[in-house]
């Protein structure tokens, strides 16, 4: 059986500001831009609190918590973390399928003997992010990319899901928001 984690960098964009900022720290921030008639790309967990979430229009964020913290985005900063952390992902294992700058699929089958079982690998990988770049991530692990990715949402932010045999996926899933499946967004969610 194949053996994958699924790594969600918790709230990427907002997380490297709050760490390089200190009056950003614990409060709600807002990253996107521009104000007037963008959209939010990384809401902190203080902000989205107050229901804020990426995609959402940024006049309609600043109605919803107007004490929040805007800023515009800092692309270059957030894809220099980014690389630091894909160098990790590559001690681990090869095979390795980024999605955006922030999330990876890690296929690890094989790699026991070198690094121990999927569960050690897991707290090993998000252990190094943290200690290389102080930042926290949330990890998923799974026989396939869907359930590795349901595992890594439902931990979140800064935990650790496995979710390997039938039983266990069934009595987790059908207690979680139909929004959690991958491929499910908020308005299809709505509809179902």
């Amino acid at each position: 059986m194949r053996k994958i984690i699924h790594i969600d960098m918790d709230a990427f964009f907002a997380q490297i500001e709050q760490r390089d900022t200190c009056q950003y720290k614990n409060k709600p921030l807002i990253v996107g831009g521009p104000l007037n008639r963008g959209v939010i790309s990384s809401a902190s967990y203080e902000a989205r609190k107050y229901g804020l979430h990426s995609g959402m229009p940024l006049t309609r964020a600043k109605r919803l918590c107007p004490e929040g913290i805007f800023i515009p985005v800092n692309m270059e900063k957030y894809l220099k973390e980014s690389m630091r952390i894909r160098e990790i992902f590559f001690q681990f294992t090869p095979l390795v399928e980024f999605i955006g700058c922030d999330e990876a699929f890690l296929d690890i089958t094989g790699c026991e003997k070198l690094f121990g079982n999927e569960l050690e690998i897991a707290k090993k990988i998000k252990g190094r992010i943290y200690e290389q770049t102080n930042l926290t991530s949330s990890a998923g692990i799974g026989p396939n990319k869907f359930l590795a990715k349901l595992a890594s949402s439902i931990g979140k932010p800064d935990g650790l899901t496995v979710l390997e045999n039938t039983k266990e996926v069934l009595e987790k899933v059908k207690l979680l928001p139909i929004s959690y499946i991958w491929g499910v967004g908020r308005a299809t969610g709505e509809e179902l």
